[in-house]
């Protein structure tokens, strides 16, 4: 049940990040949003953080915190129809 759940969880998260990729291209995706997408990516994927890991609790809590905020505030800027293309053309590729 817990692995079938985890799963499910991995589909979506790779499907999201699939659409953000091309949310990313996007010509009509204005330039903040295309900035603090990229720096969601970047931040997740940097080796360093503000915070450093070693800290219990509060070291893996920015994590958590900084890069869904960042993704929220650019997916508001993003126009509505233009976050729904992304996101069914990345459904889409998941079938192929």
């Amino acid at each position: 049940m817990a692995t079938e759940r985890l799963r499910t969880i991995g589909t979506i998260l790779k499907k999201e990040l699939k659409a953000y990729r091309y949310m990313l291209k996007h010509p009509r995706t204005p330039r903040l949003s295309k900035f603090l997408l990229a720096l969601a990516v970047g931040y997740a994927l940097l080796p360093f953080d503000l915070i450093p890991d070693f800290i219990p609790l509060i070291g893996h809590l920015d994590d958590l915190v900084i890069v869904p905020i960042l993704v929220i505030v650019a997916l508001k800027i993003i126009p509505k129809d233009v976050v729904e293309e992304c996101r069914n053309l990345a459904g889409r590729q998941e079938i192929i």
